[in-house]
């Protein structure tokens, strides 16, 4: 009855491993990003403006409501998205590297269907995540001004003019960029690795974080550009995602074929 049971028992899935990577792999994987963009424009004009077009449209409705003061903490969160938006630009990428060309067909397809279950919970996750900061920055906002509505200019001249605006403006963004960090922590390659690996959720999520703790300053610098990158879309009003989401979304990919082992090569250990 044991020999059958073993025989017809599902494989065991081993877990990702995780490999070590330099900061010289960080700026090839965003050079590959990059001419990844280059080959295949349209996919990433289109996931890049769907995703501009999200900001644009959040930020009008925090205005015609008059909850101005969410305007930037949505803003400075929607980078905590971003991997999720990117998921059909790891398919174009992965079509690139192996000599395919990216059809809207497959792209699409591998979206709806790639990673199942599991890819709902890494981004009911990400959601949770961004939905925090939200309620964070509220309740720091009504913390230093009270219940009374401050509209955004308003806001901004208390942030620039006043102690209390200051030092709203300073403990808003250290609150942030912790936030930022554990979310960046769990999604750095986690999404990916469910795009390309029959895994659960949270062996991704596990994983990603191995890799950001195995590779500290690599990932460290990765974040730092991403941090940039998504500044620059948020003085450009958004505008700048058009761009900055493909070549982050590919680069992505990248990092995590650098980051981690090849599921044959994990496979060959395992049975060593």
């Amino acid at each position: 009855m044991s020999e059958t049971n073993s025989e017809t028992a599902e494989p065991r899935r081993e877990p990702p491993v995780v490999q070590s990577i330099t900061t010289g792999d960080i700026i090839d994987c965003l050079g590959k990003g990059v001419r990844d963009f280059q080959s295949a424009p349209l996919y990433g004009l289109f996931f890049g403006g769907f995703y501009a077009a999200a900001g644009w449209l959040l930020a009008y409705l925090f205005y015609t409501l008059e909850i101005n003061y969410y305007i930037y903490p949505m803003a400075t969160g929607f980078a905590m998205l971003a991997p999720f938006v990117a998921a059909g630009l790891y398919e174009v990428s992965r079509r690139l590297e192996r000599g395919e060309p990216p059809a809207w067909g497959p792209v699409l397809t591998m979206m709806r269907t790639a990673g199942g279950k599991d890819l709902g919970w890494m981004v009911l996750t990400t959601t949770f995540a961004y939905i925090i900061w939200l309620d964070i920055a509220i309740a720091l906002y009504v913390i230093f001004f009270g219940l009374n509505p401050v509209n955004l200019y308003g806001l901004l001249e208390a942030i620039v003019t006043t102690p209390m605006g200051a030092l709203f403006f300073l403990i808003g963004n250290a609150v942030g960029l912790v936030l930022a960090m554990v979310v960046f922590s769990i999604t750095a390659v986690s999404f990916p690795i469910l795009f390309d690996r029959d895994v659960d959720f949270v062996t991704a999520m596990i994983t990603s974080v191995k890799t950001v703790l195995q590779n500290r300053r690599p990932m460290l610098i990765w974040c730092a550009i991403i941090g940039v990158f998504f500044a620059v879309s948020l003085l450009s009003v958004f505008v700048a995602l058009i761009v900055v989401l493909p070549i982050l979304g590919h680069a992505t990919w990248h990092l995590y074929r650098r980051a981690i082992a090849p599921a044959e090569a994990t496979g060959a250990a395992a049975q060593s």
